[in-house]
């Protein structure tokens, strides 16, 4: 038997009209769903962020773009007009901000994780508040109180042990916690006061030292997720905020050094 041949340009253009027709009938994911969730998160929560977006991506097929800052300052590039669809914030005061200004979408701000701050050193040996009322330190760095909460947490916590004006000669002040870990880190400051969950790992402290400030020396840092506009219309949005309340997300958030 001879093998079978096509012929002529009429057999390809009933292939081509039946793969328009075909296309036709599958499912297209409208533009705002295939885009990428923009997520505005605080710097102190990056690492469970990122682990977060990887498993809600996973799971949800929806894809995660994430931009890191102080808190103050994506406050201020939301105001500017950045695209972001979910804010996670480092305070509760910024969402609600947001909210009452018509950022923000009304009901939908959710408190997904309390923070601790610790003061940390590179250098092991024993931490506490004992050193720093001894002064025996070059440097100390705090995140800039008016842009970062755990910058605030910060000042309350010297504030109430008596000691801001003692320590603000050798205090260095970082844009974001994530600049001053990275001032530790360094070498170019000898404490910083960060959030637990930058020096946490498997439920202990990988590098250095560190002093878990007492919750009663600073308010609460209650750290607050909302949905943005920009973000109203995106399922990917709504799901990521759906998955950040779920008992998977909030497993990874309490491994990471947070409270509910």
């Amino acid at each position: 038997m001879s093998p079978l041949k096509l012929h002529g340009p009429s057999v390809w253009a009933c292939f081509l009209a039946a793969g328009v027709a075909l296309a036709g009938l599958l499912p297209r994911p409208s533009i705002a769903q295939a885009a990428p969730v923009q997520i505005a998160v605080a710097a102190n929560f990056a690492a469970p962020a990122k682990r977060i977006a990887q498993d809600f991506e996973r799971q949800s097929g929806h894809k995660v773009a994430l931009a890191f800052g102080s808190t103050g300052s994506l406050y201020a590039q939301i105001r500017n007009g950045a695209p972001f669809a979910v804010f996670l914030a480092a305070d509760e005061h910024a969402p609600a901000r947001l909210e009452r200004e018509g950022l923000a979408v009304s009901g939908t701000r959710l408190t997904y994780a309390t923070g601790r701050l610790v003061l940390w050193s590179k250098k092991g040996g024993r931490l506490d508040e004992q050193v720093l009322r001894s002064g025996r330190f070059d440097k100390i760095a705090l995140a800039n109180p008016r842009l970062a909460p755990y910058g605030a947490a910060a000042l309350q916590t010297l504030r109430g042990l008596g000691l801001a004006e003692a320590v603000a000669p050798k205090t260095v002040e970082g844009s974001s916690i994530a600049q001053v870990y990275q001032f530790v880190a360094s070498g170019n400051a000898d404490l910083g006061f960060v959030a637990l969950s930058q020096v946490l790992s498997d439920g202990q402290v990988r590098e250095g030292s560190a002093w878990l400030v007492p919750a009663h020396l600073h308010e609460p840092i209650r750290q607050e997720a909302v949905l943005l506009k920009a973000g109203a219309g995106h399922a990917g949005a709504q799901a990521f905020l759906a998955y950040l309340r779920g008992d998977a997300a909030q497993a990874l958030i309490r491994a990471a050094g947070y409270e509910r």
